[in-house]
């Protein structure tokens, strides 16, 4: 007798995740969300191509851009486990994708800490989105995962970014110089604590955090 096949999420615990937050749906992206994603990738996400906010990945040629992207999901998905783990969110408004949101942590059973990070493109931003969905992951971090601190950082003077960490309820947390296609740009790094984190005014619903996922993130227990 031929057995049935196991549900996808059954295989990889991550695809059951779901987070709903208003108008917002966060849930990683399967192979068939990539041709969507790809053409995502081909739209403006920067007003001026030449600021230092401009992401190495997205600056270069657009169909580099989406190989290298396509890439990276399926990288990511290969290194999900208990050490290491980053959880990549299509950002879904009407059932259309719009940006993307990860989540990450290493170690996360003995740190307690997540790390975030997102775009979105340039006409869905200045909506409201990029809080929502922060706030959304850090729902899922702080209240599901058990997550004590939540940490990000974003290029000094991008306000827009500065400007989502501090709805949040982030402070600044000190300056960090990284190397990014041979040049230094200085960041500005951000830090949460549940007790500080300011809420959404919409209720947020995480379904598929399963005893296996939880497992898999290091948050069993």
């Amino acid at each position: 007798m031929t057995a049935l096949p196991s549900p996808l999420p059954d295989l990889y615990p991550p695809f059951g995740l779901r987070i709903t937050a208003g108008p917002l749906t966060l849930r990683p992206l399967r192979d068939e969300d990539l041709p969507e994603y790809a053409a995502l990738l081909h739209r403006p996400i920067f007003a001026d191509m030449d600021s230092d906010q401009v992401f190495p990945w997205y600056d270069v040629d657009p169909d580099e851009r989406v190989a290298r992207s396509v890439q990276f999901q399926w990288q990511l998905r290969s290194k999900v486990g208990p050490t290491d783990w980053n959880l990549s969110f299509g950002i879904f408004h009407q059932e259309r994708l719009i940006g993307m949101q990860d989540l990450g942590a290493s170690h996360f059973a003995v740190r307690r800490v997540v790390g975030s990070g997102s775009w979105l493109t340039l006409d869905e931003q200045g909506k409201g989105h990029g809080t929502l969905m922060r706030q959304a992951v850090l729902v899922l971090a702080f209240d599901h995962l058990g997550a004590q601190r939540a940490e990000t950082s974003a290029v000094v003077g991008n306000g827009a970014s500065y400007g989502v960490s501090r709805s949040c309820g982030y402070r600044e947390d000190g300056l960090l110089v990284v190397e990014e296609n041979g040049r230094a740009k200085t960041q500005q790094r951000f830090s949460l604590t549940p007790e500080r984190f300011r809420r959404p005014d919409v209720a947020v619903e995480v379904e598929g955090l399963t005893g296996a996922l939880r497992g898999l993130l290091g948050a069993g227990g």
